[in-house]
């Protein structure tokens, strides 16, 4: 469940208004919704709700808050590392809404389920749907003894022999509130359950270390979400024809850290004239499409730009006039060698101790 999903259209609307007001409107829903996490927690600790187990391998891959941390990068990093080390691999995704469903012209819904297809090119197989063990094992009898858990950290039905969680520099703990109130699937104290620790956007944060280190003692690493092209849209082709810094752009995206994008974009040297947000998933209208056009041009923008992600939602509606031009992004680990040895070692401490 998204923030967007658990709030109803009037309180979203008060939020645009007045988001102190909004944040106070949803605390009762915050401490019920934070009651409820801590009881499930509780209850696996306590093995009073069983975990299942994959034969293979399983690394999971998760954050505290609703997107913007670098998720889908750091899962693919993994993905092409074990095929590059010579193991048969998938990720296991729930895919939006708990699936993969194909539009008319066979295009998957889920957004982030097409994005990791197309990028890996079959390096690694994909397992869609919100039950991950049963995707795993019919995955297995294929001969994949490696998966990465996607957006598991929360998913503690299965088993896992290594997590890890990523945390945004630049908003590491949501604001500090719960859903929906704010953007922490969990409170900071689940941290004690990471095998490793991942901050991102950022080489260096001593601060934000000592927070971190108050609830584990997981090693902890770096790294950078870095652009590594800029492409029209939407065949994803072409590359812009000029220097980023020299093209006016509007911006927009439907993800669950908008704001992350958006410092992004500042940080590799965009010339922004303006930016609007979405619903995380949001499939664009021909609607929405025409009025970004309209504001974009109002602005002086020369093109309009957004993440890979919103590629695959905006497929039956491009704009008229303006380029369509999306960000293709990698992770650039600080201490990759340190990092992978980390994680094999946990993973072999774990199968060996079964």
């Amino acid at each position: 469940m998204t923030v967007f999903e658990s709030i109803p259209p009037e309180l979203a609307r008060l939020e645009e208004k007045s988001p102190e007001a909004w944040r106070l409107a949803l605390w009762p829903a915050a401490g019920i919704y934070g009651a409820a996490v801590e009881a499930r927690a509780a209850l696996y600790r306590a093995k009073i709700l069983r975990k299942r187990r994959l034969n293979g391998a399983v690394i999971s891959v998760g954050n505290l808050t609703v997107g913007g941390t670098g998720k889908t990068p750091m899962v693919l990093w993994i993905a092409e590392r074990l095929f590059a080390d010579g193991k048969k691999a998938a990720i296991l995704t729930r895919g939006y809404r708990g699936g993969a469903q194909a539009d008319a012209a066979g295009i998957p819904r889920a957004d982030e389920v097409a994005l990791l297809r197309e990028r890996l090119g079959g390096r690694a197989q994909l397992g869609v749907g919100s039950d991950r063990y049963t995707a795993g094992k019919i995955l297995e009898r294929h001969g994949v003894d490696w998966f990465v858990l996607d957006d598991g950290f929360q998913h503690l039905a299965l088993e896992r022999d290594a997590d890890i969680v990523l945390i945004d520099a630049t908003d590491p703990f949501g604001g500090g509130r719960l859903l929906p109130a704010g953007r922490m699937r969990e409170p900071r104290g689940a941290l004690g359950r990471a095998d490793a620790i991942v901050i991102t956007r950022t080489e260096h944060a001593p601060g934000l270390e000592a927070a971190v280190r108050r609830f584990t003692s997981a090693p902890i690493f770096y790294a950078q979400v870095e652009l590594a092209a800029v492409l029209r849209a939407p065949a994803m082709q072409v590359g812009l024809p000029m220097d980023r810094s020299e093209v006016k752009v509007f911006a927009f995206c439907g993800i669950g850290n908008p704001a992350a994008f958006f410092y992004d974009l500042r940080r590799w040297g965009f010339c922004v004239e303006g930016e609007r947000r979405f619903q995380d998933h949001h499939r664009y209208s021909a609607q929405d499409v025409a009025r970004l056009e309209r504001d974009a041009v109002k602005s002086g923008a020369e093109a309009l730009v957004c993440t890979e992600k919103d590629v695959f939602n905006l497929r039956e509606s491009l704009p008229a006039v303006l380029p369509l031009y999306a960000c293709r992004v990698e992770l650039n680990l600080f201490d990759a060698e340190g990092f992978w040895r980390a994680v094999l070692q946990v993973v072999q401490r774990r199968r060996a101790g079964r």
